[in-house]
């Protein structure tokens, strides 16, 4: 259960890269029919107007598409035949094959649109909640949590207030992720030549919302940082805390690089991939901000009759 758990978190993952990869490279349209590749064929075949490279990076990303169908299916009914059921585990291992094919329907609807930016940009934050979710079911296979009887709660293991700053933190991402798709589809990388790019908005300003919503992002993290000290919060939320600071940094510093040099193709892919890794890490720290019932009472209850008699 845990290690397709962890599949699931690297296959909602790569799908986003990959779908990057379509698009830095003109590939959005390299199969242009949806669920078939080409009218009658579901593979790709020789096309005069479409070259070979952009079908099969497309087709590539559409078998991805069915490999993590088949992964997220395992993940369910792996969860299912877990004695005890665990209710908890089911509704989040549920969500894994939902998503992945909420997802295909999007990318279906995007084919069928043009690759009209407001349609890809649903296309990649529909990935965000999913990675989110993954990673929780990662906690919710985790052997604390499946020794534990089912049912039984999660405590919070640090105080209501850094709860509610890691919230907002998140809801930050959110808007920041939000303002990078709308940078994307104001630049030059529609996924194919002939897409209309965003326009009602100049490049310049949405880049400047961008990078704003990531300042905001990063002064959160440094008062979470000194709330976690303040509070004495546990060693693995300030471990993880420290890993998050770093991928955002190495991610700002990519942008920053990436818009100077007039985002070339392999930076905005590496971009892509930072930006899912960062939502992995935001969420594999907010797990770490609670734990089973069962973890906390079996660590700090010990017998009294074991204690009788020692010196």
């Amino acid at each position: 259960m845990r290690g397709l758990a962890m599949a699931a978190v690297v296959g909602q993952a790569g799908i986003a890269v990959t779908g990057a990869v379509v698009r830095v490279t003109g590939s959005g349209l390299g199969c242009p029919t949806w669920p078939q590749c080409f009218p009658g064929s579901l593979v790709p075949v020789p096309h005069p107007e479409i070259a070979v490279l952009h079908q099969w990076v497309e087709f590539g990303n559409r078998l991805l598409g069915i490999a993590l169908v088949l992964v997220t299916a395992a993940c369910l009914l792996a969860a299912v035949n877990v004695r005890p059921r665990r209710r908890r585990l089911i509704l989040l291992a549920a969500t894994m094959p939902l998503g992945v094919v909420a997802q295909a329907v999007i990318g279906g609807i995007t084919v069928l649109a043009g690759l009209a930016w407001y349609t890809v940009a649903p296309h990649f934050l529909v990935t965000i909640p999913l990675i989110w979710l993954a990673v929780l079911l990662v906690r919710e296979s985790s052997p604390a949590a499946m020794a534990a009887p089912p049912g039984t709660p999660w405590r919070p293991v640090v105080v209501p207030a850094l709860r509610g700053l890691l919230v907002v933190t998140s809801v930050v991402l959110v808007a920041l992720l939000v303002a990078g798709t709308l940078v994307t589809a104001a630049g030059p990388h529609g996924g194919d030549a002939a897409t209309p790019r965003l326009a009602a908005i100049p490049l310049p300003s949405l880049a400047a919302a961008h990078a704003h919503l990531l300042f905001a992002f990063l002064g959160l993290l440094v008062g979470v940082g000194f709330m976690v000290h303040a509070v004495g919060a546990p060693r693995a939320v300030i471990v993880r805390l420290r890993v998050l600071v770093v991928l955002t940094l190495a991610q700002g510093a990519l942008g920053g690089v990436q818009y100077a040099l007039g985002v070339p193709e392999l930076l905005v892919a590496l971009h892509v991939l930072g930006a899912v890794v960062i939502v992995a890490a935001a969420a594999w720290l907010w797990s770490a901000t609670a734990e089973s019932d069962a973890v906390t009472l079996g660590s700090s209850d010990v017998p009294a009759p074991a204690l009788a008699g020692r010196p």
